[in-house]
């Protein structure tokens, strides 16, 4: 009997991509929280370490590490990018208002720390999460009398200016937009789309404005009327807040109140802000207003190194995982800002 030979197919058809089952995929997923757990502690050790090494070293203890613990004086630095809206996420080092108003307080609680530079560039955002930040900011200055500066980059409108109000000084590049003092209330009606596509909705609901504001009808006097009421009084917030920041009266600020947006040099001669300069110009100022006698302040931003170096490592944790970067769904649209809005809808 002749023995059995097995030959090589003429086409070999490869083996099929090895899928992880359910259990797999569980058993990475834990070994990569584990593993992000402890770079995590390893990481605030090293800081921890290195900032302490640093203290022994250099004129007057002056420490070269991330986390500093020295009681030098110095200058906070808290910076708030793009549209300023509560965090979906809730995590400690996300970007959002519960966040900044976080940093702001940690920056206000650490010892050396004798004024705050809040580096503006949003076009504004949501009511509530910018009246979390303004009203953080009114209680770190009555508790700590820590004197804050804002700065204006290239916007710092609507929800960003109604911060800036809260603040001391505010300091603007000639060329910045701000202003937008306003309120908006945005509302679509998609109810020609829908009569096209087929599409209707038939609400049940407990009382007749309980869908005001749906897109798919037409919206009615009395419910417009209720929304304009809503939008006067949110208007009447900003206006005050503004001129209770500015020193100035209500009535000097509603002119300017239209919505319309300013450079930074218009806003100096309508008094929105307090002198044009950059983040040097910023920096003395807080150290200045601060007592400190320095004439270049140092700049503390400890916090927000800390928040980037856990961003990262969440980032690497995800993308090991095949999830992709943090905070990203693929196919996902951005979702659009809904409710009252202190935002200028040109700079979203």
């Amino acid at each position: 009997m002749d023995p059995i030979i097995d030959l090589p197919s003429p086409n070999p058809v490869p083996d099929p991509p090895h899928v992880p089952g359910p259990r797999r995929l569980k058993y990475r997923l834990v070994g990569a929280l584990i593993a992000l757990h402890a770079l995590s502690l390893v990481a605030a050790v090293f800081l921890v370490m290195h900032s302490r090494g640093g203290e022994s070293k250099g004129e007057e203890g002056k420490s070269k590490g991330l986390l500093s613990l020295s009681p030098k004086e110095t200058v906070g630095w808290v910076t708030i990018r793009g549209p300023i809206m509560s965090s979906d996420s809730g995590k400690p080092w996300d970007h959002g208002a519960e966040q900044w108003a976080r940093r702001i307080e940690q920056l206000a609680d650490t010892k050396g720390v004798k004024a705050i530079v809040l580096d503006i560039n949003s076009p504004g955002g949501s009511v509530g999460a910018v009246q979390e930040i303004y009203t953080r900011i009114l209680r770190v200055k009555k508790e700590k009398k820590i004197p804050f500066i804002a700065l204006f980059g290239d916007v710092a409108a609507s929800g960003g200016y109604y911060i800036a109000a809260a603040c001391d000084k505010i300091v603007a590049h000639p060329g910045s937009l701000t202003g937008s003092i306003g309120v908006i209330f945005a509302v679509s009606n998609l109810e020609g789309l829908f009569s096209k596509v087929g599409y209707k909705t038939e609400p049940i609901k407990s009382g007749k404005h309980k869908d005001i504001g749906s897109p798919a009808r037409p919206m009615t006097p009395e419910e417009r009327k209720i929304l304009q009421t809503l939008i006067d009084d949110a208007y009447g917030q900003f206006v005050q807040a503004v001129a209770d920041g500015r020193k100035m009266t209500v009535a000097e600020v509603t002119p300017l109140a239209d919505g319309r947006i300013y450079s930074g040099r218009q806003a100096l001669e309508l008094k929105l802000v307090d002198q044009l300069g950059d983040s040097v110009d910023a920096a003395k100022l807080a150290g200045q207003m601060g007592g400190i006698k320095d004439e270049k302040p140092k700049i503390r931003r400890d916090t927000e190194r800390l928040n980037d170096i856990f961003e990262m490592l969440e980032s690497r944790a995800r993308l090991s995982l095949g999830f992709g970067p943090a905070g990203v769904t693929v196919g996902a649209a951005v979702p659009s800002p809904r409710g009252l809005l202190y935002a200028w809808s040109g700079g979203w």
